[in-house]
């Protein structure tokens, strides 16, 4: 019977835009070397994004660190060589050369764990508080103090085109949500 070691949260680092094949990987190498008991979880940070793509909204999980796959286990013995040796592994955060992979503190797993939860509890995207038509007040930048009516909503960029009268002419201008507001 082996003892129950701790098992500690680590970050492996991997090449972008493999993570969920490496992990996957991983987790069938250490399951097929029977070391399965060690390895708690396997992480892949992700968060739900909205895409728009010819007027139909699209939703993609994305990664949310690229390049970092999250581990908890207890590396002891042959456990980091194992993941090392995993294609596109390229090896541990925090790691000196030749060292111990070194554990993430609780404070920055909770972290980064919480930012998951958020991530995963958000709704799919900030509905848009601005709509067609709309009045609203320029509260940022060189126009701050303008008032304008809402012509355009761009939700990818999060931007909204105003129609604001300078000198009694009509302007269009590109604002961020953050720039405006109702009136």
């Amino acid at each position: 019977m082996a003892e129950v070691a701790t098992k500690n949260w680590y970050v492996i680092r991997a090449v972008s835009g493999q993570e969920a094949k490496i992990k996957d990987y991983i987790m069938s190498e250490i399951t097929r070397l029977g070391y399965a008991g060690q390895v708690e979880d396997i992480l892949v940070p992700m968060e739900k994004v909205v895409q728009i793509r010819n007027g139909k909204k699209i939703n993609k999980e994305k990664v949310y660190f690229p390049g970092y796959i999250m581990i908890k286990a207890n590396l002891t013995g042959e456990i980091p060589h194992i993941i090392k040796s995993v294609t596109n592994v390229i090896g541990f955060l925090g790691e000196t050369k030749g060292g111990e992979p070194v554990p993430l503190r609780m404070a920055e797993v909770n972290r980064m764990l919480g930012k998951v939860d958020e991530l995963t509890m958000t709704t799919e995207h900030i509905a848009i508080p601005f709509t067609i038509g709309e009045n609203v007040k320029v509260i940022d930048g060189p126009f701050n103090g303008f008032n304008g009516t809402i012509e355009k909503v761009n939700e990818e960029k999060r931007k909204l085109e105003v129609m604001v009268k300078i000198f009694g002419r009509k302007t269009p201008l590109e604002l961020s949500y953050m720039q405006v507001e109702k009136l």
